[in-house]
Parts: C-alpha cells; structure tokens; sequence
C-alpha cells in the first residue's frame, strides 16, 4: 500500500514536469524542491502590505482626539483584529513613542495593556537550553523597554504587572527580573529625597513661583510675598499694558544681615537663574552683597589689657603649607533676597527693589546695580542683499577662480 501511494506521487509530479516551460536544468530543478518542501502556513490568511509601505501603526495613533480612551481603542483593535497579533512589536514600539503625546505616560494601567499585547505562552522557554540562552530576545528586549520606560517615569509596577510577564514569557526571563530589581529598588528610593517635587504643577504662575522660591530657601522662617498679581492696566492714552508677576522671599535672618550690609559697597541683583522642575523651566533673582561688603565690629583695645582681643601678627607661610584651592573656603558675597518676575528687566526688578524698602530701610541708603544677563535670543538671518550686488560678487569670485586656474597651468609648464 505504501508503495502505491509513492507511485501514484511520483506520477504526479511527472505530470507537473510536463507542464513546465523549457529552462535549464538546475532552474526545473530548484522550483520542484521549493514546491515540494513548501507548505501553506496554519491559520487565517493575512493581508500583508507590500515591502515598499511603512507599518500603518504611527497613523493609528495620528487622532485629532488624543487622551486614554481613543490610546486603549487603538490597542483593542489591533488585540482583535489577528489572533496571532503579527507585528505585535511594531505596534508597542509606536505606542511607547506616542504615549507621552496622549498623556498616558504615567498610566500603570496602560502599561499593563501593552504587556497584554504579546501573545501568551508562546514565548515561554519548554527546556533548560532555551532559559540558559535568551529565548525570543526581540520580544523580551521590547517587554524591558516598556519597563524601562515606566522606571524612567517612576511608575511602580503591580501584581497584574507580573503576572502578565510570567505569563508571556516565564519566571526565569528576563523582563520578569528587571520587574523583581524595580520592586526592590523602588520603595528604597521612594523617600530619599527630602524635598520633593509635588507630583502635580501647578499652572498658576504665582503659585508655581511660591513653590520653586519655598524650594531654594534654605530657611523654614522664610516668608514668601506676592508684590504684584499678573493684570492688565488701561492707560490714559487708550493703550494697554499688561503687568507680570512679582513674588519674593526673606528670612528673618536675611534682614538682619542686610542691616549690618556697609553703605559704602553697593548690593548686586543678579540673573537670571534656571531652575528646573521635571519638565518646567523657571527663573529666579538674586539680591546679594560683594564678598567683604559686611560690617566690621571695631573693637576697644583696652577693653582688656591682659588678654586683647586682637593680635596684628605678620606670619610668614611655613613651606609645608597646601596651597591648593578648595571650594569651601572661599568667601562669597551673602544673599539678601530672592524672587521671581515674569519679566526680567530694570523695571520690573526696580519695584522688587521698591517693595523690599518696607522691610529694608537701608536700601534707601545703598546704590543697587544690576548684571542681568539676557535671555535666550532667537536666530536671525542674515540681511539678504541686492540682486545687483550679489551677481558681481559672483562675477568676481568667478573671475578670481579662472585667474587661479591660468596659474597652476603656468606652473605645471614650468614644471615640466
């Protein structure tokens, strides 16, 4: 029986021989091997695109509409439309690059939906060579990269966080580990920083303002004060100016210190200075004094005559001295104040200065300069000239370069 059913293969494939054009040898003979050995794959038939289109997965995700709903819809349909999810990597390599778009970067449960991408139980290594060696690295690669990326904006992952990776991929993986170290290190770094930045920002310029100043102050007694309220005024003349925010902080020691400030050394507003809160960017002022601008207490000699005060001693250096610079010792000129203004000029600063009169009697006394340093400026391009001027600039450097060219001829015949 078995015999007869190689014969009667054996005659068909005669009869397909038959039916073949005339070509060479080896060409009849590789297309027959290719169709013998060549099986349909199981499964529902897929529309693939063809070589030269891109994966439509970025236009899955180019909606006017961008929040978490339309962000789990497009992931939903992909999850429904095959059972055995081709381009499963693809898509979740997409949805990581627009997740920050659609505000979902902070979402656990988001990332527990692109983990709930992957095909189950397919991945998972069946032996021991296969967990020793990196089974399926693509797709473990990718799992890491999304807990990566959740580590990199602080999200913690959950018990459904693991049981989708053991499920997709199996205890001794290693997307399973990077979610054993994140839970170990996680809690260990939750509350290491002792002032932490608040987790929602506030868009209100004077409360942001009232949050960095509270920041940088090193003083708990400092007291923040809101000078001035963004608003817009209505001139006399018809125009409009618009007034920026205006909000300062001062210690109690601080005023002290400005007090015993010496009339003869002015005081120096300085900045701007960037300060940085996750992803904002905001500037302070600083109102400071030159290094040695602080009073000198006088004292008697003859308070004491057994045991002065002060001893006027000239001594000279001993050779084993260091004489290397360190960054502790050198003096710096003390801060007064600080603030932050939606506009850093002279004028916006100068009421700054105003306002701190009222605490500060003696800046009445005391010349103020600024080093304001300017801003980022935007690029500008360069003046583009006349026609006129610009075709005999071409015209001479045209000239120039034939001038060049007789030259090195001249030479290389004197050369030869």
């Amino acid at each position: 029986m078995k015999s007869l059913r190689l014969l009667v293969a054996a005659h068909r494939l005669c009869a397909g021989l038959r039916h073949l054009p005339a070509v060479e040898p080896h060409v009849a003979r590789s297309q027959l091997l290719r169709a013998v050995h060549t099986s349909s794959s199981p499964g529902p038939p897929v529309n693939t695109p063809p070589s030269n289109t891109v994966a439509p997965f970025d236009d899955a995700f180019a909606k006017d509409q961008r929040d978490k709903a339309s962000f789990i819809q497009v992931l939903d349909l992909f999850c429904g439309r095959d059972v055995r999810r081709r381009g499963h990597i693809e898509l979740i390599e997409a949805a990581l690059r627009w997740m920050p778009q659609f505000g979902v970067e902070k979402d656990l449960e988001v990332y527990n939906k692109l983990l709930d991408v992957f095909p189950k139980e397919v991945f998972v290594p069946r032996n021991f060579i296969q967990t020793l060696f990196l089974h399926y690295p693509r797709q473990q690669e990718c799992a890491v990269r999304i807990l990566d990326q959740m580590e990199f904006y602080g999200v913690t992952p959950n018990k459904h966080t693991y049981f989708l990776l053991v499920q997709t991929f199996g205890k001794l993986s290693h997307p399973v580990k990077k979610y054993q170290r994140m839970l170990y290190w996680f809690p260990r770094f939750k509350h290491t920083n002792p002032y932490p930045v608040p987790l929602d920002l506030q868009a209100d310029p004077v409360a942001l303002s009232r949050v960095c100043l509270e920041r940088i102050a090193a003083d708990r007694d400092a007291r923040v004060t809101v000078y001035q309220l963004p608003c817009t005024e209505v001139c006399d003349d018809g125009t409009v100016q618009e007034h920026s925010h205006l909000v300062g902080i001062q210690s109690p020691d601080q005023i002290s210190l400005l007090a015993e400030h010496d009339t003869k050394y002015p005081v120096i507003v300085e900045g701007p200075f960037p300060l940085w809160l996750k992803k904002t960017c905001v500037q302070y002022y600083v109102l400071r004094a030159e290094p040695g601008a602080k009073k000198k207490e006088e004292m008697d000699p003859e308070r004491s005559l057994y045991y002065p005060l002060s001893l006027d001693l000239d001594l000279e250096r001993d050779l084993a001295e260091d004489f290397t610079f360190d960054v502790d010792e050198v003096e710096e000129g003390q801060v007064y104040a600080m603030c932050m203004a939606g506009s850093g000029d002279e004028r916006t600063l100068g009421k700054w200065i105003n306002c701190l009169q009222e605490s500060n009697p003696i800046l009445g006394q005391l010349p103020v300069l600024f080093r304001l340093t300017s801003g980022p400026r935007e690029v500008s391009l360069p003046v583009q000239e006349e026609d006129g001027e610009s075709h005999k600039k071409e015209e001479a450097r045209e000239s120039s370069a034939e001038e060049d060219e007789e030259e090195t001829r001249q030479n290389r015949r004197m050369e030869q």
